[in-house]
C-alpha cells in the first residue's frame, strides 16, 4: 500500500502570488496531476499542515474545492498557518476530523495506521503537543502495538541546522520522544514546516520532513538569514511492502525525457559514436 505525503502549501486564491512571485494555486494544481496520474493511486494523501497562508474562509472552500479533485482520499492536519475552526469548518465533510477540540485524529482502516496531531500554537511559529494531547497519543498507541503507525505533525521534534527554522520547530520534542520510545510499532514520525526533505534517527524510529509542494527554504547553514527559494517542489511516498515502510521522494514536474536502459548511446555532436547498449 502507498500513502503520499504533501506539505507546506501554503494556499492563496488564483492569481494571487505568494511574495509577489510563487503561483502557489498552480503549485497544488500540479501536484494534485501528479498524484492523480500514480498507477496505482495512493491509498491515502496525508497533507502535513501550512494549507493555506493565513488564509479566510473563501480561501479555505477554495482549497478544499481544489483538494476534492485528489482521486485519492486525503486528509488534512493544521500547521501554524492554519486556524482550528477555519480549518475544521472547511473539511468536515472528509469525517477525518473531529468536531471539537485539538485537531488530532487516527485513520484505523488501511494495514498501516496513522496518528495525527496537532502541534498549532495561536499567532506563534513553533509548535507544542501539550501533556493532554501527549497522554492521548500514547492511549491511542497502546491500543495497537502490532499495527505499524505512522504519526503525523506538522513541527517537526529535531533540529535541521537551518538556524532560522530551529527555534520554531515543536517545543516539547523530549516528550514526543519519551512517547515514542516507548512503542516499537512506530515506523515514521512525519512532518512539514521546513519546506526541505530531512531525515533523522528519533526515539528509536526516524522524524522523517517532506518538502514542500510549493516554494522551499533555501538551505543556508548556520546563521544564515531566512529566504524561500524556487527549488523543484516534492512530496513523499510511504509505500508499506508487508514487513516494513519504505520512502520514496517524488519530484512534481517533468525533468525530461525517459527511456530504456537498453536504448543505443548517440554521439554528440562532432563527438565518437558508441554502440554499447547495455545499461
Amino acid at each position: 500500500m502507498l500513502i503520499a505525503q504533501i506539505s507546506d502549501l501554503h494556499f492563496l486564491p488564483a492569481g494571487v502570488l505568494a511574495f509577489g512571485k510563487v503561483d502557489v494555486a498552480g503549485c497544488l494544481e500540479r501536484a494534485i496531476a501528479h498524484l492523480n496520474a500514480f498507477d496505482p493511486l495512493p491509498d491515502l494523501v496525508l497533507i502535513t499542515g501550512d494549507l493555506t497562508n493565513d488564509g479566510d474562509d473563501a480561501t479555505y472552500d477554495e482549497l478544499a474545492a481544489m483538494l476534492d479533485r485528489l482521486e485519492a482520499p486525503y486528509c488534512p492536519m493544521i500547521g501554524n498557518h492554519d486556524p482550528r475552526e477555519r480549518t475544521r469548518r472547511a473539511f468536515a465533510h472528509l469525517g477525518c476530523l473531529p468536531s471539537r477540540g485539538r485537531l488530532c485524529y487516527t485513520v484505523d482502516d488501511l494495514p498501516i495506521r496513522i496518528v495525527a496531531l496537532d502541534s498549532m500554537v495561536e499567532r506563534r511559529p513553533y509548535g507544542t503537543l501539550g501533556a493532554e494531547q501527549l497522554a492521548w497519543l500514547d492511549a491511542r498507541l497502546k491500543e495497537r502495538p502490532n499495527k505499524p503507525t505512522l504519526v503525523a505533525l506538522h513541527h517537526p521534534p529535531i533540529k535541521t541546522g537551518v538556524r532560522h527554522m530551529d527555534w520554531s520547530m515543536l517545543r516539547d520534542a523530549d516528550d514526543l520522544a519519551a512517547v515514542i520510545a516507548r512503542h516499537a510499532q512506530v515506523e515514521r514520525v512525519l512532518c512539514g514546516h521546513v519546506h526541505r526533505p530531512v531525515q533523522q534517527r528519533f526515539a528509536g524510529t526516524i522524524a522523517q520532513i517532506a518538502p514542500g509542494v510549493a516554494h522551499q527554504i533555501q538551505l543556508v547553514f548556520g546563521e544564515g538569514r531566512g529566504r524561500w527559494i524556487c527549488e523543484p517542489p516534492g512530496l513523499l511516498l510511504h509505500h508499506w511492502n508487508g514487513t516494513r515502510v519504505v520512502t520514496h521522494q517524488s519530484m512534481i514536474g517533468s525533468y525530461g525525457p525517459t527511456g530504456r536502459f537498453s536504448d543505443p548511446h548517440a554521439a554528440a555532436p562532432g563527438g565518437p559514436a558508441h554502440s554499447d547498449a547495455s545499461a
